[in-house]
């Protein structure tokens, strides 16, 4: 199927722009996965994007993970719940210092427990820590309905949109048939 694609571009220049949320559940804890792996990326990729047309990089190879994490530039953050991975993000530091929120989200089940705010400041703050005169992220129609909102209520603003056509499956793949985040 064929779709209008709205990409929006939003962007922070001062650390004072960030409007934080504190955690809203017990037990939250946020660790760098400091390994490659591609293993647990192509898992949180597919976990979290499954229901939002995530499939750019389901065909990537193993070698293409390992080349794409085995970069400096770029971290991977995982969001636990007692112990259980609830989401992640992926940051990756660009020329002029300039970092990218190049992948934010929580898994299905993690979804509206407010967890996202906190999550959000807890991704831009790490951004800010890399050494980032200018933090940035795209979002798209494609994304979950609050990613928009919660970008901008964290204090990023719109500097660019656009619209594309785009071609997509007829519903999203989600991380395997049956998966609705029905355990939390």
């Amino acid at each position: 199927m064929t779709i209008d694609l709205t990409t929006y571009y939003l962007e922070m220049t001062d650390p004072a722009e960030l409007r934080p949320t504190p955690a809203k559940l017990a037990g939250v804890d946020v660790r760098r996965a400091e390994i490659p792996s591609p293993e647990l990326n192509r898992f949180l990729y597919t976990a979290v994007g499954g229901d939002w047309y995530w499939i750019d990089r389901l065909s990537w190879t193993y070698d293409r993970w390992v080349q794409y994490l085995s970069r400096q530039e770029l971290e991977t953050w995982v969001i636990s719940v007692h112990g259980t991975p609830a989401g992640y993000f992926e940051l990756e530091k660009q020329p002029d210092d300039n970092v990218e929120i190049a992948y934010f989200g929580l898994l299905p089940q993690f979804v509206g427990k407010g967890l996202g705010g906190f999550a959000l400041t807890t991704t831009i703050d790490r951004a800010w820590a890399m050494g980032a005169k200018r933090v940035w992220v795209h979002t798209c129609t494609l994304d979950h309905p609050q990613a928009l909102a919660n970008y901008i209520a964290r204090g990023f603003r719109q500097y660019h949109e656009e619209t594309e056509k785009k071609d997509i499956p007829n519903r999203p793949i989600g991380p395997w048939p049956g998966a609705r985040g029905q355990l939390v």
